[in-house]
């Protein structure tokens, strides 16, 4: 039987799963936001040194957690932890999707979890997400978290798209993904996009995302008050907890 799952809410989802006997999902140590008491869990490594370096490396936990019920049925929970989209991967068996880092979020036993090497070192040092990707291999289910909204193309044999670093969220393994330097000095100069643009080559399917989290953190950091104070630079910022009545 299929796991079921429901994925609630918009701007801020969470994917609601229910686990009855044979049933067992694993995540990252922490990603858990809630689940009933007839779950249990168990802390292990996930398959060795190996997989714990490799899980360090793309941002995950050294850990990760199963989760499964023995008698009866129940639901646990994992929240998106910014704004953006959950999507649950339905992967057969050897079904391979490449995933930007940190937005694993849990799957089924049976899908395995690894990093992915971008191919080009240009990718990796001007890509804006880094060197490492996430691989998923099925067969499972897998349920992963991109920021904002999610647009799905379908790229032909040899067709290509030039993306702004960082909205690259998910491909297929058949997508040729390189990193390529903006052409025209003026372009370069005047454009405001940077100096490289992503580049995918078909065929395949990409998922690109409308908020990378970095352009939105930089965005915030703009509108942050400075107030005098110490410290060589003459200012401190102010955080958002303070600005909201946190310490």
């Amino acid at each position: 039987m299929a796991l079921q799952y429901e994925i609630i809410g918009t701007t801020l989802p969470v994917a609601v799963i229910k686990l009855a006997p044979g049933d067992r999902i694993y995540s990252s140590s922490g990603g858990m936001s809630w689940m009933s008491q007839t779950v249990e869990m168990e802390t292990n490594t996930g398959g060795g040194l190996g997989k714990m370096f490799k899980r360090a490396l793309t941002g995950e936990s050294l850990f990760i957690v199963d989760y499964y019920v023995n008698q009866g049925e129940g639901e646990i929970a994992f929240a998106a932890e910014f704004p953006g989209k959950i999507l649950a991967l339905s992967l057969a068996d050897g079904q391979q999707m490449i995933v930007q880092k940190d937005s694993f979020m849990c799957a089924e036993k049976s899908v395995d979890l690894d990093m992915h090497f971008r191919k080009r070192l240009g990718a990796g040092l001007f890509g804006g997400e880094g060197f490492i990707l996430q691989k998923l291999t099925g067969p499972g289910l897998a349920f992963v978290n991109f920021d904002g909204e999610i647009l799905e193309k379908t790229l032909a044999p040899g067709e290509l798209l030039r993306v702004d670093t960082g909205h690259v969220a998910m491909m297929e393994p058949t997508v040729d993904f390189d990193v390529q330097m903006v052409r025209g000095f003026k372009n370069i100069l005047l454009g405001g996009e940077g100096l490289f643009l992503a580049t995918l080559r078909g065929p395949g399917k990409v998922w690109l995302q409308t908020m990378p989290m970095s352009k939105l953190a930089n965005r915030i950091a703009q509108f942050m008050p400075q107030v005098g104070g110490r410290g060589e630079s003459g200012g401190t910022n102010i955080s958002l907890g303070q600005l909201f009545g946190g310490e």
